[in-house]
Order: C-alpha cells, then sequence, then structure tokens
C-alpha cells in the first residue's frame, strides 16, 4: 500500500501524544503518595521510558510484531529495528507503527507501580521492568495484535489496549501489592496524598494523551479515528460522572481524588471498545466503569491488600470491564475489521472476550509471581523498614523533593 501523508502525520502525532502520558501518569501518581517519597515515585515512570525503549528497539518490537512462532510469540525478524526504515506498515511507514507501539509498551509497566509504590528498591524495579516487558508485555501484545496471534484469530477485540495494557498490568499489580506486602504502618497510619493539585494536573494530561492512544490506534486519520476520539472522551464524562455520584451516595462528598480517578477509570473501560462501538455505548461503559473501579477500590479495605495507587482497582478491573463489554457493544456496522458483540445477534464474541481476559490475566499474574520472587531471592524487593520510614526520595535517589 502507498504511504499515506495524513495517515502518517496522525500516527506520528499519536505517538507523541501517548509519550506524553507517561510523565501525565508519573504526575498522577506522584501527588498521591507521600511528600517524601515523591521523587521516587516519579522515577518509576521516568526509568520506564529509556529502560522499555531501548528493550522494544532490540528486541521487544520483534518479540511483539515479528514472524508470528505458533501465535504464541514473534521470531527476531527485526532486532535492532533492521531492515525497517524502507517498509511500509499499511498507509504509514513501519517506523512509525514501530514508534507508535513502543509508547504503548513503556507506560504499561509503569502503571503497574502504582501497586508497590513506597516501598520498592528502585534496583529491582528496573530489573522487573526490564523482563517483565519482555515475558509479558511482548507475548500478550503478539497474542491479541499481531495477525497471526492466537487470539487475533480467534477474533478476541482490544481496539488500543484493554486486555494487551490494563488487563495485563492490572493482574500484574495485584500480584505486587500481595507479594511485596503492605506498607510499613499500614492501615493504621494514614498515607494521605501529598499534593492532588499534582495529581489533578497528571489525569488532565492523561485525558489528552488518550486520544492518541485510542484514536491512533486507528492507524489512519479518517472516519474510524474521528469515532474513536469521540467514544474515548465520551467514556471519560460518563466514569468521572460515575464515579462521583456512587462515592458523593456513600461518602457524602464529591472529592477532587475521586473526579481523577473517575475519568482515568473511564478512560481505562472504553480503551477496547473504542473503535467498535456507538458514542451512546461508550457512555454506558464509562459509567459503569466508573461505580466498578470505585466499588474495587472501596473492597481492597475488605480484602487487607495494599495496592497503594489502584492499579488494581482501576486498570486492571476498569480492563477487565471494558474488554467483556467490548463484546457486548461492538457494532461490525461502525468498524468492518470488528465484529457484532451480544445486543447485534453475536453471543460468541462475548465469550471470546472473556477468554482473552481470563488468559491474559492468569498468564501476566502468573509469570510476574515468578519473576518478583526471583529478584527477591538475588536483590531483595523491598527496601529496608528504616529506609522506608526516612522516604525512599533520600534513601534510593539521595535527593529531595522539595526544599522547603
Amino acid at each position: 500500500m502507498k504511504v499515506d501523508s495524513g495517515d502518517t502525520a496522525w500516527l506520528l502525532v499519536s505517538a507523541a501524544l501517548v509519550l506524553f502520558m507517561t510523565p501525565g501518569l508519573a504526575l498522577f501518581y506522584g501527588g498521591m503518595v507521600r511528600r517524601k517519597n515523591v521523587l521516587a515515585t516519579l522515577m518509576h515512570s521516568f526509568a520506564a521510558l529509556p529502560i522499555v525503549t531501548l528493550q522494544w528497539v532490540f528486541i521487544g518490537y520483534s518479540l511483539a510484531f515479528g514472524t508470528s512462532y505458533h501465535g504464541i510469540v514473534g521470531r527476531l525478524d527485526f532486532v535492532g529495528l533492521t531492515g525497517l526504515a524502507t517498509q511500509a506498515k499499511g498507509s504509514a511507514p513501519h517506523l512509525a507503527f514501530c514508534a507508535f507501539q513502543m509508547m504503548f509498551a513503556v507506560i504499561t509497566p509503569a502503571l503497574i507501580a502504582g501497586a508497590f509504590a513506597e516501598r520498592i528498591r528502585f534496583s529491582a524495579y528496573v530489573v522487573f521492568t526490564l523482563l517483565w516487558s519482555t515475558l509479558v508485555y511482548d507475548p500478550v501484545a503478539h497474542w491479541v495484535w499481531a495477525e497471526n496471534g492466537w487470539l487475533y484469530k480467534m477474533g478476541a477485540l482490544d481496539f488500543a489496549g484493554g486486555t494487551v495494557v490494563h488487563v495485563a498490568a492490572g493482574s500484574s499489580a495485584l500480584v505486587c501489592a500481595i507479594v511485596l506486602g503492605k506498607r510499613t504502618g499500614f492501615p493504621h497510619e494514614r498515607h494521605v496524598p501529598h499534593n492532588l493539585t499534582m495529581t489533578l494536573t497528571g489525569a488532565g494530561i492523561l485525558w489528552f494523551g488518550w486520544f492518541g492512544f485510542n484514536a491512533g490506534s486507528a492507524l489512519t486519520s479518517g472516519g474510524l479515528a474521528a469515532l474513536a476520539l469521540l467514544t474515548t472522551h465520551v467514556g471519560a464524562a460518563a466514569g468521572a460522572t460515575g464515579w462521583i455520584l456512587v462515592e458523593w451516595w456513600q461518602r457524602k462528598k464529591p472529592t477532587a481524588l475521586g473526579v481523577a480517578s473517575g475519568l482515568v477509570a473511564g478512560l481505562v473501560g472504553i480503551t477496547p471498545a473504542a473503535g467498535y462501538v456507538a458514542p451512546w455505548a461508550a457512555a454506558v461503559i464509562g459509567f459503569a466503569a466508573g461505580v466498578v473501579c470505585y466499588i474495587a477500590v472501596v473492597a481492597k479495605e475488605r480484602f487487607r491488600y495494599d495496592d497503594s495507587l489502584d492499579a488494581f482497582g482501576v486498570h486492571g478491573v476498569g480492563g477487565a470491564l471494558g474488554a467483556i463489554l467490548t463484546g457486548v457493544f461492538a457494532s461490525k456496522a461502525l468498524n468492518d475489521s470488528g465484529r457484532d458483540g451480544l445486543i447485534y445477534g453475536n453471543s460468541a464474541q462475548l465469550g471470546t472476550q472473556v477468554l482473552g481476559v481470563i488468559v491474559v490475566g492468569a498468564y501476566a499474574a502468573g509469570i510476574t509471581f515468578i519473576l518478583l520472587k526471583g529478584i527477591d531471592k538475588v536483590m531483595a524487593l523491598r527496601v529496608p523498614v528504616e529506609d522506608e520510614r526516612e522516604g525512599l526520595d533520600a534513601t534510593e535517589h539521595g535527593e529531595t523533593g522539595y526544599a522547603l
């Protein structure tokens, strides 16, 4: 296919928007921790940028999108991105597609960091990020998005990463929270967010960047991108509304953190469905994600695990819900490459979506458990209690976030 300048421009801009989401995530997470851990939390997102970028160039892209080995993982066709400079991928240069997908690979392990904020060694985080990207993200991306991936061939729908990004990261986050254990003093000591203005700023950046995340996944600048952009915005708005209403009803006050969390939950929920559903369905999905993710976040108090920044409650639960509801509301009339969902007479699609969520969640959780146990034996996952009490900014990085 001939390279189209409009499609290429949109894909490059979308790649930049998705890149901007990682600093946005850093601010979103950074504001929710205590002041003594703000830099350490920011570093989780910023460190993922160089680590995963280099991994993607040398082996990651090949494992995710190389020639398929029995639908499980890509062969190392593109090590070092050799030969891609002169190739096209659809109507855009192959390198543009590679760069766009790179930004997804970067932010995904950074999402997991919300589960173990304020207690993990930075060296352990670096090793975990590199291994998790290689052993979890790349194979799962191949299963779902590569043309010969086994879930892709089964007809699983994931427009922009509900399963690949959010279910994989969210289920891994739950395992991380359980394996690392609770923060010192949790839940008896209050772990109050130190800067919610930072968190809301990060949420706004995520909302903005998510247009590239979802609408960019159309890979063209036409009507499908327009549909995905609109459903993304509607989903975020509905997610914020759903979260705030249930929070207001239960706690008698709507909170700024609730708005930020709800809009992100809506964005997570609409991600797998963005290019397959009508705007009205996006509102339903987003609202449901806001309500269900709120319930999941509150439920962690009953189950007594310490998911510091609700990575599982928002990304794991929201991603699974969105992926499943894609199987309900998807319409082939809106996207020829999609399939009809349950309400359009294709009940089998719902089953395929559920299967994808279960398999990806279980695989990511299992590999994460093995990685954490192995890393802990070699170098220890957690900082000592005295370092945790002093704060990771000083003990892990020798810095302070604020000179007051």
